[in-house]
């Protein structure tokens, strides 16, 4: 046997053995990891304001607690104010439900010729096994419940945590990056950085304004309707259908819904028909182009982001994997050398491409006397 095989079997099993604790920590951090992501992207988005206040007086770590404080401030009191909307809604919906279902019960012996009646109703879903296993399951995931909900404010809290220390500590934590990095490599760092800030910024600004003109469009629907809290919705819709991923289009039409639902219940399955058409509006018309003007990427690029984030990283993914993009594109743009595309590269085969090629062509009789000029 040769001597360097035993120290050469030793030290594989030791960069395995380096591999799987790396795998396995990876997997254990994965969501320290994804909050921290989140986190930066926050800070990104609020640097530009702090800066802002910072540059006139104003110590940064004040100017980010005062942002972090603002923002926590309007959350906190548009949905305190919805709670309340909400639940009154629900009370008066409880409350007017017996004769919302004799509606229906008429309705349908009208339609169907059938013979219904709300007692029997009543009957058959109180004692059915279903419900009954339901009301089983609920008891016994209260615990469960609580520890999601637990679990959801310690992430919110850590995420808040290193947003804003990432804001705050902005300037010194780029010196600290760039101080193990050479000259010619501190550039490109800070380039990066900018480059993110400035993506990040165009991102939130575009979701700004689909959110306003969402919550435009659904406010004239609920006005025509006569929906109460018309305002309070449209801002719900708008906000949450841009800013909550994946599932944010439904958590905004559902309360819409119920709210028409407990005025008369065609309102709520025109709210439904409306947002359902929107949705596929905004996916395929507007989303494209707003996105294509403030991030400055392709549409088709935007939405093949998404769904690569999503299929990554879930709904975090697809928050995050537009201005990750443009990030990336604008970045590696620097590096990218173009050239000038020839007359034959590039063209349809069109009349309109042979025309103008023949067009820019010099013809025969130039070429001759271009011929006898140098003879």
């Amino acid at each position: 046997m040769p001597r360097w095989l035993p120290r050469a079997v030793v030290v594989t099993l030791a960069l395995f053995a380096c591999f799987q604790l790396a795998v396995w920590a990876f997997h254990q951090l994965i969501g320290l990891l994804v909050n921290i992501l989140i986190a930066f992207f926050l800070a990104l988005a609020v640097e530009p304001a702090v800066d802002r206040l910072s540059s006139r007086g104003m110590r940064r770590g004040l100017a980010t607690g005062v942002m972090f404080l603002l923002v926590t401030v309007l959350f906190l009191g548009f949905f305190t104010l919805l709670g309340s909307m909400l639940a009154g809604q629900i009370q008066t919906m409880v409350e007017n439900f017996p004769s919302y279902l004799d509606s229906v019960i008429r309705w349908t012996n009208r339609t169907f010729r059938t013979n219904l009646s709300r007692l029997a109703i009543q009957e058959s879903v109180l004692h059915s096994d279903w419900l009954q296993k339901y009301v089983r399951n609920s008891a016994s995931g209260v615990l469960d419940v609580s520890a999601t909900v637990l679990g959801g404010l310690f992430q919110l809290l850590t995420i808040l945590l290193f947003s804003f220390y990432f804001a705050a500590d902005g300037p010194r934590l780029r010196r600290a990056l760039c101080s193990v990095l050479p000259p010619h490599r501190q550039a490109e760092v800070l380039r990066a950085w900018e480059i993110a800030v400035t993506k990040t910024g165009g991102y939130i600004y575009s979701r700004a304004l689909m959110a306003l003109i969402s919550g435009i469009a659904h406010y004239v629907l609920l006005e025509i309707l006569g929906v109460p809290y018309a305002p309070a919705l449209a801002v719900w819709v708008g906000l949450v259908s841009q800013f909550i991923p994946t599932i944010g289009t439904y958590l905004a039409g559902a309360l819409p819904i119920l709210i028409a639902f407990t005025v008369n219940p065609w309102y709520a399955v025109w709210v439904f028909c409306f947002v359902v058409v929107y949705q596929q509006f905004e996916n395929y018309v507007l989303q494209p182009r707003i996105t294509a003007r403030t991030v400055d990427i392709h549409p088709a690029v935007a939405f093949g982001s998404v769904v690569a984030g999503t299929a990554l990283l879930g709904a975090v993914g697809a928050l995050i994997a537009i201005p990750a993009t443009a990030t990336l594109q604008a970045f590696l743009g620097v590096y990218v050398k173009r050239y000038e595309v020839a007359g034959a590269v590039g063209t349809t085969g069109g009349d309109g491409d042979r025309g103008a090629g023949r067009r820019d062509r010099p013809s025969l009789f130039a070429r001759m006397a271009r011929a006898f000029r140098k003879r």
